[in-house]
């Protein structure tokens, strides 16, 4: 007799394993197992019937709640190394302070209709938009916070590469880029008309943002859009016109990404030469070339303002930079797998190493504690600037296949401009406290990715 089992559990057991002989029809084992354990007479065929099922349902039960067992020591593993890596007063600080906010798996919502894979994510500034852009063609905009689909936008002949919400201070449009070498202008208003498109790239064009103007009170709104391409070059458009009036040539090989600094002054673009450039936004001159990885660069993202006091120390600067002064820190991602933080001038400050794959987007906390970042391990990263660049959270397959963008929510739109990457003209002059009052009071906790496993996810506080 079993020692783990009573004798009434051993012989509801031999009962059970009976029954199931019986199901898989082995009468001989039947037999055999009925005189070992001395199973009754009185167990016929018919009282048989009710234990049939029993054993297998047991089974199923039990690989079911060993799986729960695995997925709950990985979450509790991911939990205890949360806690490790955070101090007693970030502790008590996350639940109440958007500053400190990181995302953390399940996804509030994964939003699925795209038939390929997802390219590119951006959120309207003021509404709970989100526009997603897709190998299928499609640009589909989404209630982020309801987590529905409210239209699909169709107009590309070929997969949507990027799209982002911008434009004039009152007239919000949403721009997106193809591999059909054409750029569209869509009107959020009326019911997201094609209202331009703008031909011109000789290739496909891969990224796309508007240009901050830097005008007080409205430093976010500005008529120029930025554009980077296959064909090497960079193209500055006006959209009240729809006229390319600048071409920045420079790069040796397809330009991968372009992102220009919170006042519109700088624009940082990168690509298959392996190289990232800053440029002068107003002559087209380039400022630096940034030298380091090893493989093409996917990603960039300028640093906004609010990080500078973190991303100083990093870099050993006794005191930050001006709040008012852009372009002075950037981040690099490439499918070298590292990520690379510079100063403005091209000094490699750090290299982040943790991503398995290579890394596809980038971007910074509007808190100005963090750096985020995803990749084609499945994983978003969050690595903390006052910890030396450490990487203090993953969210482990945030996707189930590679992950290939990320944006973060723009912050609530004040009367005074307080959006992480525009704070820097807002607070000219004002107390350090005020700014980051402010800061703190308009950050949106909200985090939008896309991923080649046809699904954006949003993930939220």
């Amino acid at each position: 007799m079993s020692t783990i089992l009573t004798d009434r559990q051993a012989e509801e057991l031999n009962k059970a394993i009976v029954a199931y002989l019986g199901v898989i029809n082995a009468p001989n084992t039947i037999v055999a197992l009925r005189q070992e354990a001395n199973i009754p007479a009185s167990f016929d065929d018919a009282t048989r019937k009710k234990y049939e099922g029993l054993l297998e349902k047991k089974w199923t039960s039990v690989v079911r709640l060993q799986k729960k067992v695995l997925e709950l020591e990985q979450r509790n593993q991911s939990l205890q190394n949360e806690l490790d890596s955070t101090t007693p007063t970030s502790l008590l600080r996350r639940n109440q302070d958007p500053t400190s906010w990181l995302p953390r798996a399940p996804a509030r919502h994964t939003l699925q209709s795209h038939r390929q894979p997802i390219t590119c994510v951006a959120f309207h500034p003021i509404f709970s938009s989100l526009a997603s852009g897709s190998e299928d063609t499609t640009i589909k905009i989404w209630d982020w916070e309801l987590g529905e689909l409210e239209r699909t936008v169709k107009g590309h002949t070929k997969g949507v590469l990027d799209v982002d919400f911008g434009g004039p201070r009152g007239g919000t449009l949403l721009a997106s880029c193809s591999s059909d070498l054409t750029i569209k202008l869509w009107d959020p208003s009326d019911d997201y008309k094609n209202i331009r498109t703008l031909p011109g790239h000789d290739h496909s064009v891969s990224s796309i943002r508007f240009v901050p103007s830097g005008a007080a009170g409205s430093p976010s709104s500005g008529n120029l859009l930025v554009s980077a391409s296959r064909d090497k070059t960079l193209r500055v458009w006006d959209v009240t016109t729809g006229y390319c009036v600048k071409t920045i040539r420079g790069h040796g090989d397809w330009v991968r990404d372009v992102a220009p600094s919170f006042d519109g002054r700088w624009l940082l673009s990168a690509g298959n030469d392996q190289t990232a450039r800053l440029w002068d936004a107003n002559s087209g001159e380039a400022k630096c070339t940034f030298l380091g990885h090893e493989h093409f660069i996917e990603c960039v993202a300028i640093a906004p303002p609010v990080s500078y006091s973190s991303l100083a120390s990093l870099a050993g600067l006794k005191k930050p930079p001006p709040l008012s002064s852009s372009a002075e820190f950037m981040a690099t991602g490439s499918r070298d797998k590292t990520i690379k933080l510079w100063d403005g001038r091209g000094t490699l400050i750090k290299t982040l190493v943790g991503h398995d794959n290579w890394v596809r987007g980038l971007v910074f906390h509007p808190g100005g504690k963090y750096l985020l970042s995803v990749g084609d391990d499945k994983t978003i990263r969050c690595w903390d600037l006052t910890q030396e660049g450490r990487c203090v959270k993953t969210v482990e397959d945030a996707h189930g296949h590679f992950v290939s963008c990320i944006r973060w929510a723009p912050n609530v739109v004040k009367d005074v401009a307080v959006n992480g990457e525009t704070n820097g003209t807002a607070v000219n002059g004002v107390a350090k406290k005020k700014e980051e009052g402010a800061s703190k009071a308009g950050i949106r906790c909200v985090i939008a990715t896309g991923s080649v496993d046809l699904n954006v996810r949003i993930f939220a506080s």
